[in-house]
């Protein structure tokens, strides 16, 4: 599950791979594709990193309950000393299984201003009829 919205909204700088603390029901629940990461976001909490706004769709409990995120202490201290700077965001970027396991990709990342995005737009158009008269 790759959260679109973050990569047209922010530029992105660096990106870590963390685990999750799940139950049962949650890991059930993103095997079966039922997640939304619109609107989510990491924060450091007591140096302990959390995903929070993350929606898992499960039938008992909360679906939108703050997870907390495993990595590294060198790879959360990196995100503290990132965080702490002015304008850099924590985001989750893509969540996805690997060996059994749930993986968030968290990013570092700068927002881009309103003519950022229209010049992204316009060179994306640009190439897709380039594309096209090639045809």
């Amino acid at each position: 599950f790759v959260n679109k919205k973050a990569r047209f909204d922010y530029k992105i700088l660096d990106s870590f791979e963390a685990g999750m603390v799940l139950c049962g029901d949650e890991i059930k629940a993103i095997r079966s594709g039922r997640v939304s990461m619109i609107g989510s976001y990491v924060r450091i909490i007591n140096e302990e990193a959390y995903w929070i706004g993350g929606n898992i769709s499960v039938i008992e409990g909360d679906a939108q309950r703050s997870r907390k995120l495993l990595l590294h202490k060198e790879q959360l201290r990196k995100l503290i000393g990132k965080s702490a700077q002015e304008g850099l965001t924590l985001l989750p970027l893509k969540l996805y299984m690997a060996r059994g396991k749930a993986k968030l990709e968290v990013g570092t990342a700068r927002g881009m201003k309103k003519y950022d995005k229209r010049e992204k737009l316009k060179k994306k158009d640009q190439e897709r009829e380039i594309a096209r008269r090639m045809k």
